[in-house]
């Protein structure tokens, strides 16, 4: 697995794994490849260092959020200035280390309903089930469906994705 350092025309920096150079060309030249913020399919691949991820692969799923609390976090801490010492590089972990929190803190509120995430948010958004936040896992393709229905769903990271502190 070759893991590429990508960023979308708006500046939004993510990660993108992919079995060769010659897979991450492919899917590029077809659109598949999006930006998991804001969703542009113009992507352009960063200079980084080679790093290969020997884990097993599995079903391309990504784990996904519906929810008020998921949306009010992202938007939170958004627009306070960025520390003045420090430099650039201080300023990237501060900022990695408040969406890290950000992420836990919609991991800790949300109920894990699994596989079974795009049938409990349509259940929630027709007003079948009560409203709350969710997270779970499902295809990318019913995470558009999703979207085309009118339904807020979010991304996450699901990497890792603690709810507690790795050190």
């Amino acid at each position: 697995m070759k893991v590429l350092d990508l960023q979308c025309p708006h500046g939004h920096r993510f990660e993108g794994w992919f079995a060769s150079a010659d897979d991450f060309e492919s899917q590029l030249s077809r659109k598949l490849i999006a930006c998991p913020v804001c969703t542009a399919t113009e992507v352009s691949r960063m200079p980084s260092a080679p790093r290969l991820n020997l884990s097993g692969a599995t079903r391309p799923r990504q784990d996904l959020a519906h929810s008020r609390d998921a949306q009010q976090a992202a938007g939170e801490g958004a627009s306070e200035p960025a520390a003045a010492s420090g430099g650039a590089a201080e300023q990237v972990r501060e900022f990695e280390a408040m969406a890290l929190r950000m992420l836990r803190e919609v991991v800790g509120k949300a109920e894990n309903v699994g596989d079974r995430f795009a049938e409990e948010a349509r259940r929630i958004h027709y007003n079948e089930a009560p409203a709350r936040s969710i997270r779970g896992v499902t295809t990318p393709e019913d995470a558009r469906a999703l979207v085309d229905e009118g339904i807020d769903v979010m991304a996450l990271p699901s990497v890792c994705v603690p709810k507690e502190s790795l050190q």
